[in-house]
């Protein structure tokens, strides 16, 4: 509920937009650089296993091993595969928390720049 209270009503024009990319660059404030987030397997791989788009995101590969272990233990899926569905959805949970992080940091860098920007206004105004 907070957040579409900032998003649409209190603060339109410095909430992010999640269906645009990014407006600041991605490396600001990293001096060191990002870890860049992969994906091991490949399209064809995904092809292959009948993957559905909506789960084609950066947990795939456990969600590629949960499959495969439920293929070896059939009939037994809940003893033998509960790790590999523990780290499918611990891989959601750290994706979901670092898209939430991501929208904080493009409302607080849009904010900043709004800031900036009406320092500058009020010191040419006072010139």
């Amino acid at each position: 509920m907070g957040n579409m209270w900032y998003t649409y009503i209190s603060h339109p024009d410095t909430a992010p937009n999640v269906r645009n990319p990014p407006t600041f660059d991605p490396l600001y404030g990293f001096p060191n650089g990002r870890k860049e987030r992969t994906i091991k397997a490949t399209r064809e791989e995904l092809d292959r296993a009948n993957i559905p788009l909506a789960r084609r995101d950066y947990c795939v590969d456990n969600w590629l091993e949960f499959l495969k272990c439920r293929q070896d233990y059939f009939p037994r899926v809940k003893n033998y595969c509960s790790h590999q569905l523990h780290q499918w959805e611990e891989c959601q949970r750290e994706d979901s928390i670092l898209r939430i992080k991501e929208w904080e940091r493009e409302k607080r860098l849009k904010e900043r720049a709004k800031r900036k920007a009406c320092r500058e206004n009020l010191e040419a105004m006072a010139e």
